[in-house]
């Protein structure tokens, strides 16, 4: 906009001006060598850090205007007059994928921002601060600035008045025992503010463009007219022969295709194929397929041919070769490989070698398919002999478990991963956007992996990346990029109302610039080895041309030399950094997936080892789930969230002086029984409040001791004793007496507790509950995991904790529901427990 605009108390004529300004400061910056040391600055050159950078909102490095930011559009924590109190969320949430918004940008794993819609508006009022320490692409700070859209917040079920206070509809039942629906009031329309933050460059890139406003219109106008300009360069390089009109053309297909191959440059072919245009169509997607060697003739076999049975609807396992007949699999045959000189990076590199196979191309609104023709063959040897005009990205792929699987197959480059027309096509879009600045690079960005060879063709379903992996297919779906870049630019979306305060690149270890003045904190951490995320980003941050430093980032991984210790002690630090940033007495919303007991752990002791108390635990369903939660009989469909809390400062003084006392121990408790929910009920039934149990409250207490380095002054059987005595037992929870009696009124609207269920405190207990469990039906892995990690709070801390996989495996019957039931346990992808 050209209209004057106010930033940290300074007025600039325009928006220009102002990032301008910050843009000098941020340079001077970058020249001090102590900023550079700040754990977590990413790799690459000052001009490319500033070139993708908007200060001082976004910084593709750590932002060093955050505490200014924050000073001026927060509310500064004054214990005297903070009033803040909240029960935790304590509701099972489900949201799809489906959202436009969503679906903008691609991301190894995102929570939909409706979803985080709910805990924002729960935990905070208009203007509060947000702060996500793993932002990823930017969805808490999506849903910060969509508090205050009417529209989407009335599409989660909510009603909001004229005031603009925002009501959720609840079951009651009136003294005579008949139910109604009541609209309470629980939160009001505004937008938060949002602080993001993430290790990933790429990460932060996609979180600003998604978080900053822009004049959508405007920009789909520009970037029609540069693709429309892209398209006049390089839209030869998708056109085929229509196969019923090769009589059209006044030579042979085969003599068009030797004149291709004489040509010299881009314009000569371009020239020689427009006198043909009415002969010709559009390509919409090509499809190449591995090549391998049959061990027995030595010849070659194309997988596509010989493995995908058109009339079966399904890709072989076993199939005879078709110049022996000798029965083949992908496992006993070697690839068949191409030696060629790269001129990129001026070396001899050898690849396996794919072949198209199969065109889908347009002529006017109908589609056709083909199989390629010296003609298509001529074009495609054509483009590659040719030299693309601009710089594209020919960095080596990073030493990691995921980036270089593809060496074998000669994959080590990044320009590796893409045709030569697809590379050409980024690349022309990318240098003629430059006036649009980082807007264009996202949506190029946007189409980066599915542009490339990890677009898998699924011959009987519909293409896709493996998600979470660098996985290449042996059959690739090559799509034309021109109509990619057409789609995305189309569908461009972004939720920027406000600008977010502020987005920056570094650890989360190093976020202490803000000492307790963040009102609420959501965020979706890595979970041990569950997602490589340097090694996935690294694809995007070389076209960036800043990439992630790695020495913080919390995962597991052997490259990095990372185990679940190490995985562990990085997250307390974390932990601990938001810790320090949060408002006493105010709540963080942890959302976790991942399969493993053992990393379930590790996040809860990090939790409380950086000074959070544990609250709730529930469940989040994102409703669609990835590949291998499809598919894989280990992965799990839904996501555990975590609430827990800071301590006031009121407890944290009095602990001081109590401290290792019994008195210390019953403050705690009261003021912990305080910070949970009271009721909450499902379906007609009241949910028993796992952590208003005895031992789970004891849990909790011992931890507080122990992360403030106190002796724990009771054992477990005196402070359930003390319990008893002091705070009012209902259904086996521990309430304080005015809870006690809002739970009294309350359990009198449903008709029954749920049953309390067996705590699991060692292996044996484990079982018992899996039984318990599994007598009312068979469940998959999927379903029982989130419920187990649930519940596996008080198991000993002598005891091994035990993955649900091995129990399962070991004591249950593994089946897929079709026939008898087995008398021996077997494996089957799909199949439930009994």
């Amino acid at each position: 906009p050209l209209e004057p605009v106010e930033c940290l108390g300074i007025t600039f004529e325009n928006d220009e001006e102002r990032r301008e300004y910050f843009l000098e400061r941020l340079r001077e910056k970058l020249k001090d060598p102590e900023f550079r040391k700040i754990e977590g600055f990413p790799i690459g050159e000052d001009e490319d850090i500033l070139a993708l950078s908007d200060p001082p909102y976004y910084t593709a490095c750590p932002n060093p205007f955050i505490e200014d930011l924050v000073k001026h559009h927060g509310k500064p924590y004054d214990p005297t007059t903070d009033d803040y109190r909240r029960e935790p969320f304590a509701a099972d949430v489900s949201e799809g994928k489906s959202d436009p918004i969503y679906n903008a940008h691609s991301y190894h794993t995102k929570v939909p921002h409706k979803a985080i819609m709910r805990y924002i508006l729960h935990y905070t009022e208009p203007g509060d601060v947000v702060f996500d320490g793993f932002c990823g692409t930017g969805m808490t700070g999506v849903a910060a600035q969509l508090c205050g859209d009417r529209e989407t917040v009335e599409s989660l079920g909510y009603r909001i008045d004229d005031q603009g206070i925002i009501y959720q509809q609840e079951e009651q039942t009136d003294e005579a025992g008949k139910k109604r629906i009541a609209w309470n009031p629980f939160s009001k329309l505004g937008t938060r503010s949002a602080v993001l933050n993430d290790l990933s460059p790429a990460a932060t890139f996609i979180a600003y463009n998604y978080n900053t406003p822009v004049d959508v219109t405007a920009f789909t106008h520009q970037a029609k007219c540069i693709l429309k300009e892209v398209e006049e360069e390089c839209g030869w390089m998708y056109q085929t022969l229509r196969v019923e009109a090769k009589e059209l053309i006044s030579n042979s297909p085969e003599t068009l295709a030797e004149k291709i191959r004489g040509c010299k440059t881009a314009e000569e072919v371009r020239s020689l194929l427009n006198p043909h245009s009415s002969a010709l169509g559009t390509i919409n997607y090509t499809v190449w397929s591995d090549v391998f060697i049959c061990p027995e003739c030595t010849q070659e076999v194309i997988f596509w041919k010989a493995a995908v049975d058109k009339e079966a609807g399904k890709v072989q396992r076993d199939f005879p070769c078709p110049h022996c007949n000798i029965i083949l699999t992908k496992r006993n045959m070697d690839r068949a490989r191409l030696t060629k000189f790269d001129k990129a990076i001026a070396q001899t590199i050898q690849q396996a070698k794919q072949v198209p196979v199969l065109i889908n191309y347009s002529d006017g609104n109908k589609r056709y398919e083909k199989a390629p023709d010296a003609f298509d063959m001529a074009l495609i040897d054509k483009i590659d002999e040719l030299d693309i005009p601009y710089w594209y990205p020919t960095d080596r792929m990073p030493e990691g478990e995921e980036s270089r699987r593809n060496d074998g197959i000669g994959l080590t480059h990044v320009h590796h991963f893409y045709t030569k027309r697809n590379l050409w096509v980024l690349d022309a879009f990318v240098h003629k956007s430059h006036k649009l600045q980082t807007r264009a690079l996202w949506v190029a960005t946007a189409c980066t992996e599915g542009s490339s060879a990890l677009n898998r063709e699924r011959p009987f379903g519909l293409p896709s990346k493996l998600s979470g992996t660098l996985y290449v297919s042996s059959m690739i779906r090559e799509i034309n990029t021109l109509g990619f870049l057409r789609r995305k630019i189309g569908k461009y979306k972004t939720c920027g109302i406000v600008p977010c305060i502020s987005i920056g690149a570094k650890s989360s270890t190093e976020t202490n610039e803000f000492n307790s003045s963040i009102d609420y904190i959501f965020t979706d951490p890595p979970f041990g080895g569950n997602l490589m995320y340097s090694e996935l980003n690294f694809l995007w941050e070389a076209w960036l041309k800043v990439c992630t430093n790695n020495k913080t980032e919390a995962i597991t991984n052997k490259v990095q030399g990372k185990g679940l210790s190490e995985y562990q002690r990085i997250m307390t630090e974390c932990f601990r950094t938001f810790c320090h940033a949060l408002k006493p007495g105010h709540w963080m919303t942890v959302e976790f997936h991942n399969s493993k007991n053992s990393v379930w752990n590790s996040i809860q002791e990090a939790l409380q080892n950086a000074g959070f108390v544990i609250a709730d635990v529930r469940m989040l369903d994102k409703q669609q789930g990835s590949f291998k939660q499809v598919t894989s009989a280990n992965a799990v469909k839904q996501d555990l969230v975590i609430s827990c809390y800071k301590p006031n400062g009121g407890l944290e003084d009095r602990f001081k002086l109590s401290a290792g006392t019994e008195e210390g121990v019953w403050d705690f408790a009261r003021t912990h029984l305080k910070q949970l929910p009271v009721f909450v009920s499902k379906n007609g039934q009241a949910e028993i409040i796992a952590e208003r149990q005895n031992y789970l409250l004891f849990d909790r207490m011992v931890a507080f001791h122990v992360q403030r380095g106190e002796r724990v002054p009771m054992s477990a059987a005196e402070f359930y004793a003390g319990l008893e005595q002091r705070f009012p037992p209902r259904d086996g929870m521990y309430f304080l007496p005015d809870q006690a009696a809002e739970y009294d009124k309350k359990r009198m609207t449903v008709k029954e507790v749920l049953q309390l269920q067996l705590f699991i405190s060692d292996e044996a207990s484990a079982i018992q509950w899996l039984k318990q469990q599994l007598t009312k039906k068979p469940q998959t892995f999927q379903s029982i995991h989130p419920q187990f990690l649930k519940e596996i709070g008080s198991w000993q801390k002598y005891e091994k904790v035990l993955e649900l996989s091995e129990l399962l495996e070991q004591n249950f019957l593994r089946y897929d529901g079709k026939g008898d039931v087995p008398s021996q346990i077997h494996s089957h992808q799909s199949s439930n427990y009994k």
